[in-house]
């Protein structure tokens, strides 16, 4: 007897709304018109300050992103409200939501403070809503984390990072950075200096772009959700 959810009789997952179930389909995974345009890249960071070392790798990978052939564009944080303080309509709130909508992947970057990322780009991720007039502006699109640290090497703020990416919905790259005594590893042009570090940025944004040119096509067909369709229609009525 065969077994799995192919034979299963429909009385055995009452729950379920089988005509809604989308089985997979390796065809659906390849677009039929594929983007040609350079990957468009995000890149946000955590600090005000003069030299903030967040920004100033942020840049690095920003340069190396447009040697990869990418479009990028930083976001500044600063003259962001708080989150809450004012309405989504404030000047600096529409140009963040519109840059994550123009966006196919992301670059976060903070500093650890505390043990955990900054307020200045926790209150940027808590100004870019899950859902925005039925579109999604982080949904499906990929992301790398980085940090970089007053001391020795930690890895707090990509974790926390790593878990408000998949909260926002978004597809994180293996792969990471983590910059420790940052004061130590720019030169004074704020250039990150060779060495390791700087290969592990380079590895980063590599591998960032590999996976945009994979996914940003297929991002519809690879978050298309059960739920989401079966709250697009009336729900069954009761018999």
């Amino acid at each position: 007897m065969e077994h799995g959810p192919a034979s299963a009789p429909n009385d055995a997952m009452p729950a379920l709304r089988r005509e809604l179930l989308a089985p997979p389909d390796p065809a659906r995974l390849e677009p039929a018109r594929r983007a040609d345009h350079p990957p468009r890249i995000l890149l946000l960071y955590g600090s005000l300050r003069e030299r903030s070392y967040s920004r100033l790798l942020v840049e690095e990978a920003a340069r190396l992103l447009q040697v990869l052939g990418a479009e990028t564009r930083t976001f500044d944080p600063r003259e962001l409200p708080v989150a809450g303080s004012v309405g989504p309509d404030h000047p600096k709130v529409q140009e963040l939501r519109a840059l994550s909508l123009w966006s196919e992947g992301q670059v976060w970057c903070s500093p650890e403070m505390h043990g955990a990322i900054t307020g200045v780009f926790k209150n940027q991720i808590d100004w870019l809503p899950l859902e925005l007039g039925g579109v999604r502006p982080t949904q499906g699109r990929t992301l790398a984390v980085m940090q970089v640290s007053g001391g020795s090497q930690s890895f707090n703020a990509v974790n926390t990072l790593r878990l408000l990416g998949r909260w926002m919905r978004m597809v994180t790259i293996p792969n990471q950075s983590s910059i420790p005594k940052a004061y130590e590893q720019f030169d004074d042009a704020g250039r990150l200096r060779p060495g390791p570090l700087y290969d592990r940025v380079v590895d980063v944004m590599e591998e960032l772009v590999r996976f945009t040119w994979l996914l940003r096509d297929r991002a519809d067909t690879l978050v298309d959700r059960y739920s989401e369709r079966a709250a697009r229609i009336e729900p069954p009525t009761a018999q």
